[in-house]
């Protein structure tokens, strides 16, 4: 008895198995209808052209618009400092340090005025970096001649812009 109920289990769980196959033409009929849809959509979908965002021009007039001429190809750093010890600065300067810690910058500039230098200080508050000035000018060219000299001693000597 108990041979036949395993074999009709059998012959039942064979019988599931193969009526749950399903047929190759059941896919293909599915896969040609969403190729139909897919054209369909296409041909039915108009092209959009969309408008490219273009950031607004800002004009400032004159008055508040200073021109500094590159002509020469050198570059020159434009920032926003405060003087911390010295005695002003003029249009275009040489920096040459930059330090975190105020004692590093007031060491260098000892340096250079034990050199022959009126060094300054000062802080540009946005990066919360003090530049150590060796000279200051009112021309980029004079400007560009003394940091040559120094790069001989400052090899990473630059030209800062000060903007007020």
């Amino acid at each position: 008895m108990k041979k036949y109920i395993v074999l009709c289990a059998g012959l039942c769980l064979a019988m599931s198995f193969t009526g749950c196959k399903s047929s190759e033409s059941a896919y293909k009929k599915a896969y040609e209808k969403a190729q139909a849809q897919a054209q369909t959509t296409q041909q039915e979908t108009p092209v959009v052209q969309e408008t490219p965002v273009v950031t607004p021009v800002v004009t400032k007039p004159v008055t508040e618009t200073k021109v500094v001429d590159n002509l020469d190809n050198v570059t020159v750093r434009q920032e926003r400092v405060s003087v911390v010890n010295g005695a002003g600065l003029k249009d275009f300067s040489v920096v040459v340090g930059s330090f975190s810690v105020i004692a590093n910058a007031e060491g260098l500039q000892q340096r250079l005025k034990n050199a022959g230098y009126a060094a300054q200080i000062v802080k540009n508050d946005e990066r919360n970096m003090y530049r150590v000035i060796a000279s200051t000018f009112a021309t980029k060219a004079e400007a560009v001649q003394s940091r040559d000299q120094l790069r001989a001693t400052y090899p990473d000597a630059w030209l800062l812009f000060y903007t007020r």
